[in-house]
């Protein structure tokens, strides 16, 4: 029998039976409708919090501090300087000869209290100083101005202006409007508090020559400074000189020639002594979580196929008693067993491709329900809701409507292999 008249046979035999067909169908288009949105609905979700890690920050930084002892309880209030592992420089020159490296970011921030004014507004904030020049070695990109510092000039984060206030607002006065700091020249007051409750004061004034792309990390509140300066404002602060090989830094940023190496460096700093944290092993966390969720979500939709494989078998099964006396004509005119084989499990296998088919089509229509309302959710401040996506992976629904046709023919042996048994005299006998 060529392939073409096979199928043509197939296709005719299912034909006769659309009502029986079609309800065994749609138990196969519920299962692999259900593996499509379930597994789908995974793949979003892990696509949404990758992404969204990944806008907080590089995935090849590596952000360091000075490294603590293990201790609890009592033996935490034994803990001396001496035992603090510090961000000094020979300790950046070290970060620096790991083969991968490619650049060490020294951090530091402003140790005392500094109010900000710019004409009659006022706001608390945090200066960083660093021992660059240009914010785009560290991978930051600027949206307005430039991103290069130097000293009296400045570059803010995407949301420093939300630190600004009116101290005095009038009474049914519009709602505040953060201000513009583009070009702005911000007066600074540095205050100093003495053991002896008396307090000093210093000012100065700062150019913003440089607004920050939003990072949704931590560079959209800071001020970026030069190092000299923020060590000079830390030296007025503490009235005595810093000795970074003595006391260290804040911080320290490794930059790593690729995401594929990160964590082994990272390792190799906590190896050191100092604490080491990079996104990349969260990023590494949520895909193993999403993982096993789309196994687990994937099993549930198996368990709905498994349960439409008895719906499969229950209506083969039921063919056949139909058809008892077909089959033993087809025997009669020189039918084979593997022909009655093939014919019945061809039919088995029809049905589950067909239910795959309409189960993709129906996980593709959830699935857009779920993002268009997960986009409406989002636009309106939905809460949790923003995090919920859907997101079809293209080899999806290729396996699902494979698995499904698989599903089919496993569910149609047994009562094919009954088929193709029966014995050609007791078949026409058949009433």
């Amino acid at each position: 029998m060529r392939f073409t008249d096979f199928i043509s046979l197939i296709i005719d035999n299912l034909s006769r039976r659309k009502g029986r067909v079609l309800l065994t169908a749609i138990g196969v288009v519920i299962g692999t409708a259900a593996v499509v949105t379930l597994v789908s609905l995974g793949v979003g979700l892990q696509q949404s919090a990758t992404s969204q890690l990944w806008g907080i920050n590089d995935l090849t930084s590596i952000e360091v501090y000075p490294g603590y002892p293990m201790a609890e309880g009592p033996m935490m209030q034994q803990i001396t300087e001496d035992d603090i592992k510090k961000l000094t420089p020979d300790a950046v020159e070290s970060f620096k000869a790991i083969p991968g490296v490619t650049q060490v970011v020294v951090k530091q921030y402003i140790q005392g209290g500094m109010e900000i004014s710019l004409d009659k507004l006022s706001a608390w904030g945090s200066a960083m100083g660093v021992n660059l020049t240009d914010l785009k070695d560290i991978g930051l990109e600027s949206s307005q101005g430039v991103t290069t510092i130097s000293k009296g000039k400045v570059v803010v984060g995407s949301a420093f202006n939300n630190n600004f206030y009116d101290p005095n607002p009038r009474p049914n006065s519009e709602p505040f409007t953060p201000p513009d700091l583009m070009g702005q020249k911000l007066k600074i007051k540095l205050t100093r508090w003495s053991e002896d409750g008396t307090t000093s004061t210093k000012s100065y004034v700062l150019e913003v020559v440089g607004v920050l792309a939003e990072t949704r990390g931590e560079s959209d509140y800071n001020m970026y400074m030069v190092l000299d300066e923020v060590t000079q404002w830390n030296e007025w602060f503490a009235g005595k000189r810093i000795d970074y090989k003595k006391d260290g830094y804040n911080q320290v940023t490794v930059k790593v020639e690729s995401p594929k190496i990160v964590v082994d460096i990272t390792n190799q700093i906590t190896d050191m002594g100092y604490q080491a944290y990079t996104p990349q092993s969260t990023v590494e966390g949520i895909n193993s979580y999403f993982s096993t969720m789309q196994l687990v979500f994937g099993g549930v939709g198996a368990i709905a196929l498994l349960v439409a494989a008895i719906g499969i078998a229950n209506t083969m099964t039921m063919a056949i008693l139909e058809r008892t006396r077909e089959i033993g004509i087809m025997k009669a005119v020189g039918a084979t067993n593997n022909n009655i084989l093939t014919i019945f499990l061809g039919e088995a296998a029809g049905i589950g491709f067909l239910g795959g088919i309409g189960g993709v089509l129906v996980g593709w229509a959830i699935c857009a329900v779920i993002n268009a309302l997960g986009g409406s959710m989002l636009a309106t401040g939905g809460g949790m809701g923003t995090q919920l996506a859907a997101s079809i992976p293209f080899w999806l629904p290729v396996f699902s409507i494979a698995f499904a046709t698989l599903i089919g023919l496993i569910s149609g042996l047994y009562p094919a292999l009954n088929a193709a048994t029966l014995i050609p005299v007791d078949a026409l006998k058949y009433e």
